[in-house]
């Protein structure tokens, strides 16, 4: 399998999602996954800077070596998310999916500005949902080269 062949056994993924019902579909759809996948979710804005800032609960927070992010989210939209992640250091080379049901062309255009590496529209099925969800763990945890860590 490729992904062991990359020297790794575990990928870390990080989930910024407020919809239980998503979170939910994520989680089955990784199910299946053809890599080991520990998916971490943040329910809010705040709560992933807190995981990736290691800050309170999180001070043993892994590392992501991918975000699936959410646009439309409480306490502190994904926007903002994205572009703070983007901005700093230690945390700009994680590669940021954007997951959200925004077809928005403003957000598209704002989220690959901020440094978005790709946007992918929720479908509005479930089986359309899980066909996403396998091809983002195809695509990004079986075939690309993923940073362990950041560069100082």
């Amino acid at each position: 399998m490729e992904a062991l062949a990359m020297g790794r056994t575990v990928f870390e993924v990080l989930l910024v999602e407020d919809s239980p019902g998503d979170v939910r579909l994520t989680r089955e759809a990784f199910k299946e996954a053809k890599v080991h996948i520990n998916l971490r979710v943040a329910s809010d804005g705040t709560e992933a800077m807190a995981f990736l800032k290691r800050e309170g609960n999180y001070a043993k927070a892994p590392r992501p070596d991918l975000i699936l992010l959410d646009l439309n989210l409480p306490k502190k939209d994904g926007r903002e998310v994205l572009e703070e992640i983007k901005q700093s250091p230690a945390l700009m080379s994680i590669p940021i999916v954007i997951l959200t049901t925004s077809k928005s062309e403003e957000d598209i255009l704002r989220s690959y500005s901020l440094h978005a590496n790709c946007y992918i529209p929720k479908p509005v099925t479930l089986d359309g949902f899980l066909t996403v969800v396998k091809g983002i763990e195809e695509f990004w945890l079986s075939i690309v080269e993923l940073p362990r860590e950041t560069l100082r």
